[in-house]
């Protein structure tokens, strides 16, 4: 007993070893975490060490690692989000599907000579692409929140859904039986039960789950809090299982339902740390699954069949990309990531060979062209991405805006040195943003740091109208052209009276020019650094640090006052040099504050003016 126990910990050890091992060299030489995991599962698997001989049981028990993905994307899909991607889910994904399945089976029954049933169903299993691999891929990059990101969820989502009407296709092409056609004649019974078994989860999600977490709240048991987030993601997945779905939408279904609760963030850091760990494993299992004996045996169909299903699935996928107005750059990509088959794939074939519909060879042929493609997706992303990707971009057309489907409280327009600050403060106060900038290196940057910013060109009106500027509270303006910042702020205050504006302003005339516009408050981009100069001057030379902080202070109030006052008499028609009165009133100012700090200094007592800021003075004289 002592000893098999001691063998089940050497083959723990070895998995998690491998992966310590592997994923950090291959990062490391830039060939990405998967590659490094479907590389250490072969060397300890059959084909290599031997230290595990059931590979298939590894990756049925690893795909939770996939559930658990798709419930943390689900947390961050709210129901309103879900339904703006509805017609990618069923208008882009059925196409791609649709287009990928027709073009693979005619390769099966041309390139092959295979019989129709076999090629379809070969196809079919092709079609379904790897969600852990996207999914991985994407987390990496930080781009599950892009557009580009949205459509390929969007896609597999919709492949997700694919697997029981498949499942019922494969009855149906299964050879005359009794026991099949009895099987067959159930087929109505099984969609009853999925869309039972749908409905149940989707009645518990509403009144049944937040409920419970806050009772298990009341007793501040963290662990009980992690049992229960385990228990909803593998409670929604053994449901839909049951149910003849897939366990991955049983997860984010559930996820989707919780998404707007307020035990969402507790739930998702429960489920990461198992998430990681289970999708690793998960890719071992895969580079495991690789039968090197059957690849020996068939070499030549198995490299030609991954060759020409990639290539054939890539083009359709491409095509279909295009067609839906991506640019090149962003097709190619897609094409290249979502080219190989999935985990379910398995499923599917397992299904068909159990029924006869396909014999054993094209079950284990399939089967080593899926785990074969799976495990050349990561070289082909490198080498996509060191060749093909910078060409495509430098001979795109002008990237277009990104799709924005949410509509937040709070419009951030510009992550420069300016934005950035601002949208800090206001994002560490738990304010929700939507943020935009027109500087492509900027918005990739942000989004890999982790800061979801939108590309696109806040002046066009379409773009705020999709950011939600009808129903906003408030827009932040802090781009640094003063012409687009004005056309924002007048577009803004007509599209939406009750707006707060506010609004960066290069220098006293674009201040000026500003709030003639609607801006409410506009705020000078250097005054306050410029005055926070000026009194560490006056220390630096030697005055006390609270006689120059008091001047200092004085100065902004003062200048802030004069603003407002010369206001009144800017004429837009007049250059600032040639306004004869402007240029007096900022002379006696000028004059009168130096005399006013000359005492201060003396320590005397002079009249400060009032804590009105230069925004409220202006807008009053408005």
């Amino acid at each position: 007993m002592a000893a098999e126990g001691a063998g089940e910990l050497v083959k723990m050890v070895a998995l998690l070893g491998s992966a310590v091992v592997a994923v950090p060299l291959f990062k490391r030489l830039g060939l990405g975490s998967v590659l490094g995991y479907l590389a250490a599962g072969l060397v300890i698997g059959p084909f290599g060490l031997k230290l595990f001989d059931d590979p298939q049981a590894i990756i049925h028990i690893a795909e939770l690692g996939v559930v658990m993905f798709l419930f943390i994307i689900g947390l961050e899909m709210n129901p309103s989000h879900l339904w703006a991607l509805r017609r990618q889910i069923f208008g882009l994904g059925s196409l791609q599907v649709v287009l990928a399945a027709f073009m693979l089976t005619l390769v099966g029954i041309f390139g092959f000579d295979a019989p129709w049933q076999v090629a379809f169903v070969c196809a079919s299993g092709f079609v379904l692409t790897s969600t852990a691999i996207v999914m991985q891929v994407l987390g990496e990059r930080n781009e599950l929140a892009s557009r580009g990101g949205q459509r390929m969820v969007s896609i597999l989502l919709f492949e997700d859904l694919l697997i029981v009407p498949l499942l019922a296709i494969v009855s149906f092409l299964a050879p005359h039986d009794p026991a099949q056609a009895a099987e067959t004649g159930s087929v109505w019974l099984k969609l009853g039960t999925a869309a039972l078994s749908v409905a149940v989860l989707v009645a518990a999600g509403l009144w049944l789950l937040n409920p419970l977490f806050r009772v298990l709240a009341k007793s501040k048991a963290r662990e009980v809090m992690t049992a229960a987030a385990l228990l909803v993601v593998l409670g929604a997945a053994l449901l839909m299982e049951e149910g003849g779905l897939s366990m991955a939408m049983g997860a984010f279904v559930a996820g989707v339902l919780l998404s707007e609760s307020s035990f969402r963030h507790q739930l998702e850091a429960d489920i990461e740390p198992f998430r990681g760990l289970l999708l690793g494993l998960f890719f071992l299992g895969v580079g495991m699954a690789l039968d090197l004996n059957v690849v020996a045996q068939n070499w030549q169909i198995i490299v030609s069949g991954v060759l020409a299903l990639m290539a054939a699935k890539a083009a359709v996928i491409y095509f279909v990309a295009r067609a839906a107005k991506s640019s090149r750059a962003e097709a190619a990509e897609r094409a290249v990531m979502m080219a190989q088959g999935g985990e379910f794939a398995f499923v599917l074939f397992s299904a068909a060979f159990s029924q006869k519909v396909i014999d054993a060879t094209v079950n284990a042929n399939m089967t080593a062209i899926v785990v074969l493609s799976m495990a050349l997706t990561p070289l082909f992303l490198i080498l996509h991405g060191k060749y093909l990707a910078p060409r495509l971009k430098q001979q795109g057309a002008e990237r277009e805006n990104d799709e924005i489907h949410e509509q937040k409280a709070v419009i951030v327009v510009g992550m420069g040195r300016f934005g950035q600050i601002t949208s800090d403060i206001l994002n560490m106060c738990g304010y929700p943003l939507t943020i935009i900038d027109k500087d492509p290196v900027m918005v990739d940057g942000m989004n890999k740091y982790g800061v979801k910013t939108y590309f696109g060109d806040a002046s066009r009106p379409e773009l705020l109208y999709t950011a939600g500027i009808e129903k906003a509270q408030l827009l932040v303006v802090a781009i640094d052209d003063k012409e687009q910042a004005l056309h924002i702020v007048e577009f803004a205050r007509k599209v939406n009276p009750g707006l707060k504006i506010i609004a960066r302003a290069y220098d006293r005339i674009h201040t000026f020019k500003l709030h003639r516009a609607g801006v409410d408050v506009a705020v000078r981009e250097t005054f306050d650094s410029a005055v926070r100069t000026g009194r560490t001057a006056l220390e630096v030379l030697g005055m006390e640090k609270g006689k120059a902080d008091e001047i200092s202070r004085f100065y902004f109030h003062r200048d802030r006052a004069h603003l407002a006052r010369t206001a009144a008499i800017y004429d837009p028609a007049k250059a600032i040099f040639q306004n004869e009165d402007m240029l007096r009133v900022s002379k006696r100012e000028d004059a009168e504050t130096a005399a006013m700090i000359q005492a201060l200094m003396r320590g005397e007592v002079v009249e400060w003016p009032d804590e009105m800021t230069d925004s409220d003075k202006i807008s009053s004289l408005k």
